[in-house]
């Protein structure tokens, strides 16, 4: 089935939000600014030109970088509150790597909150770079911004993650809640996924918040061809059903190395609350069945009404078809048709398209297709918003690739219209 291009559809957009793309400190920043009613949100991807040789090197470049683009939007380091670091080489270069982004917020004057951090052992396709780093950030306009540091204590020998934190933010009567790198203990997937899921409830629970407030979940594990997967579903489905969760979250579920060895599995989420009735949605599309068909509970997407924003947030997504089959067996050029094909009509039914995406993380089997796959987005309009694209396997062995996106519909005060955004393409030096 030949991919669509619905880059088009929602041409009225075309000035509603801003990417930039520039060099500084040695790096590429990829920048989608989104400005809502209450506060500028700002999703960033960064990666290394690659004259650095080290881990190390290039993460100061990059949290440099990232600095100074904050500043340039009135923000500072103490903006982000999500950052998800992909690595090429976990065991060597963690300690490097978070070595250098402490010496970058030190002489930055420090921050006393830490957002939502996930540090995954991904390579970046791009052979040069040992780390790709994705920071969301907020900037508040209109109305304040208060922000709290969540704990759970986790019990975990490992030495990594005794404590586990997130990151609440309360604008007005709206509170969201996100954590990143939550590991659960135990023998086998089964045991390591229930306890992750617990650990996320106690950090929810501080945050007086239910799992029932989770819109979605982003899921790793070490390795995604052994039998973990199959735990992992069977744990989710029992918590899920335990505690009634219906609708269950949007999710991606990944290959990815974890800090500590200890741990298979690792997590992080994403949840909102507030004391006015949300509209949450179930994106649905005719191109997909729906996962929990076949045993993996989460939907294909979940659009959520906030404050600020519309989000959509498209799970991860690949060549599935409507029964739930892998479509196109090794024929990766026909997978990333089908895989456009689901992401686009997903959007579509929801009102969107490509030019809302504000960011995109894409994962390959094998790196050789990259070029293959960035012709296909290219062709089919699925470019111009941050993007990282890293090595990963995907959920089946007979899948070559997957893609997850975030879409942004803007939201005004009073929700009728649209805020008057500006968006332009243009390099800064």
């Amino acid at each position: 089935m030949p991919a669509v291009n619905p880059s088009a559809s929602h041409a009225e957009l075309s000035k509603d939000s801003l990417l930039e793309k520039r060099t500084s400190k040695g790096c590429l920043i990829a920048l989608r600014r989104i400005e809502g009613p209450n506060a500028t949100e700002l999703f960033y991807t960064v990666k290394p030109d690659g004259t650095c040789a080290s881990a190390g090197e290039q993460a100061k470049d990059i949290y440099i970088a990232i600095r100074d683009a904050l500043l340039d939007e009135g923000g500072d380091l103490s903006s982000i509150i999500s950052e998800t670091i992909f690595m090429r080489n976990m065991a060597n270069d963690i300690e490097s790597v978070r070595l250098s982004k402490q010496s970058v917020i030190d002489a930055s004057g420090g921050r006393t909150l830490t957002p939502a951090v996930t540090e995954i052992q991904q390579p970046p396709l791009d052979t040069n770079a040992q780390v790709e780093v994705a920071v969301q950030a907020i900037v508040p306009s209109t109305i304040e911004i208060n922000k709290q540091q969540v704990c759970a204590s986790t019990g975990c020998t490992c030495g990594q993650c005794k404590t586990s934190t997130g990151l609440l933010l309360q604008m007005g009567d709206e509170n969201r809640l996100m954590a990143g790198g939550l590991c659960g203990a135990g023998d086998n997937a089964y045991e390591q996924t229930w306890s992750m899921f617990t650990l996320a409830e106690k950090l929810l629970h501080e945050a007086g918040m239910e799992f029932t407030d989770v819109v979605r979940t982003w899921i790793y594990l070490r390795e995604m061809e052994r039998d973990y997967y199959p735990g992992l579903n069977k744990a989710r489905r029992e918590f899920f059903d335990s505690r009634g969760i219906d609708p269950v979250p949007a999710s991606t579920g990944i290959d990815g190395g974890m800090v500590s060895s200890q741990h298979d599995i690792c997590m992080g989420f994403y949840a909102v609350k507030s004391g006015k009735e949300l509209m949450r949605t179930v994106m649905t599309t005719p191109t997909l069945n729906e996962a929990g068909e076949y045993g993996a509970d989460f939907t294909r997407g979940m659009s959520m009404t906030e404050a600020n924003k519309i989000a959509l947030h498209v799970s991860g997504t690949a060549s599935i078809d409507e029964q739930g089959r892998t479509a196109h067996l090794d024929d990766i050029g026909a997978q990333i048709d089908r895989m456009i094909l689901n992401i686009s009509t997903l959007l579509e039914n929801q009102g969107a398209s490509f030019s809302d995406i504000a960011y995109a993380y894409n994962y390959l089997k094998d790196p050789a297709d990259e070029q293959l796959l960035r012709d296909k987005f290219k062709e089919a309009g699925l470019e111009g918003f941050p993007s990282i694209f890293v090595h990963a396997e995907v959920c089946r062995p007979d899948l070559l690739c997957e893609t997850e996106v975030l879409a942004i519909l803007p939201r005004t005060r009073e929700g009728k219209s649209k805020p008057s955004y500006l968006r332009a393409t243009r390099s800064l030096h």
